[in-house]
C-alpha cells in the first residue's frame, strides 16, 4: 500500500513540474514576443546591403568536444545608412547553414532612433523564432503536464 502512495505522489510532482516547467517556458516566450513588439512599434526603417557572412561554430554546452555533425551557421554583417545620415554596420542575430541571405542582398533593417546600433534585419527568425520556440515548448510541456493531471483526476475520482 505504501508503494501506491509514493508513486501516485512521485507522479504528481511529476506532472506539476511539467506544468511548472511548460508555464515558465511560456511566459519566458511571451516576454520574448513583447520585447519584438515594443522593438516594432518603436523601431526605424532603412535599406540594408548584406556585406558579408560571418561563419561561426557556437557551441552551447560545457564540453568542448568537437561533434563530427557540427557545422558553422553563417551570420549576416549587414550595413545601411541610419536616419541621422551615419552609415552603420551590424552582425544579425541569427545565423543559419545554409545561409539565409546572400553578399550583395538587399534588405530592410529595423532599428531604433535613440540606439541605431540595437538593429535587426526585418525577417521572421530575426523577430520571432526565440519567442515561438520559447512558447511552443512551454505550451506542449504545460499543456501535456495538464492532460496527466485531468485523466490521473478522472481516474482518482472514478476509483472512489
Amino acid at each position: 500500500m505504501r508503494v501506491q502512495v509514493r508513486g501516485r505522489g512521485a507522479g504528481r510532482w511529476i506532472t506539476f513540474g511539467a506544468i511548472a516547467f511548460g508555464s515558465l517556458f511560456l511566459v519566458v516566450g511571451l516576454i520574448l514576443a513583447g520585447v519584438s513588439v515594443s522593438f516594432l512599434t518603436d523601431a526605424q526603417r532603412a535599406r540594408g546591403t548584406v556585406v558579408t557572412l560571418e561563419w561561426r561554430n557556437d557551441h552551447s554546452g560545457v564540453s568542448r568536444k568537437k561533434r563530427t555533425d557540427d557545422k558553422p551557421a553563417a551570420y549576416p554583417v549587414v550595413e545601411f545608412t541610419s536616419a541621422d545620415g551615419t552609415q552603420r554596420k551590424f552582425r544579425d542575430s541569427t545565423g543559419s547553414n545554409p545561409p539565409s541571405y546572400e553578399v550583395g542582398e538587399r534588405v530592410e533593417v529595423l532599428y531604433r532612433a535613440d540606439s541605431p546600433d540595437d538593429a535587426r534585419i526585418n525577417g521572421f527568425a530575426s523577430l520571432w523564432l526565440l519567442p515561438l520556440i520559447f512558447g511552443g515548448i512551454g505550451l506542449l510541456s504545460a499543456g501535456i503536464g495538464t492532460v496527466v493531471a485531468l485523466v490521473t483526476r478522472g481516474r482518482s475520482q472514478a476509483a472512489r
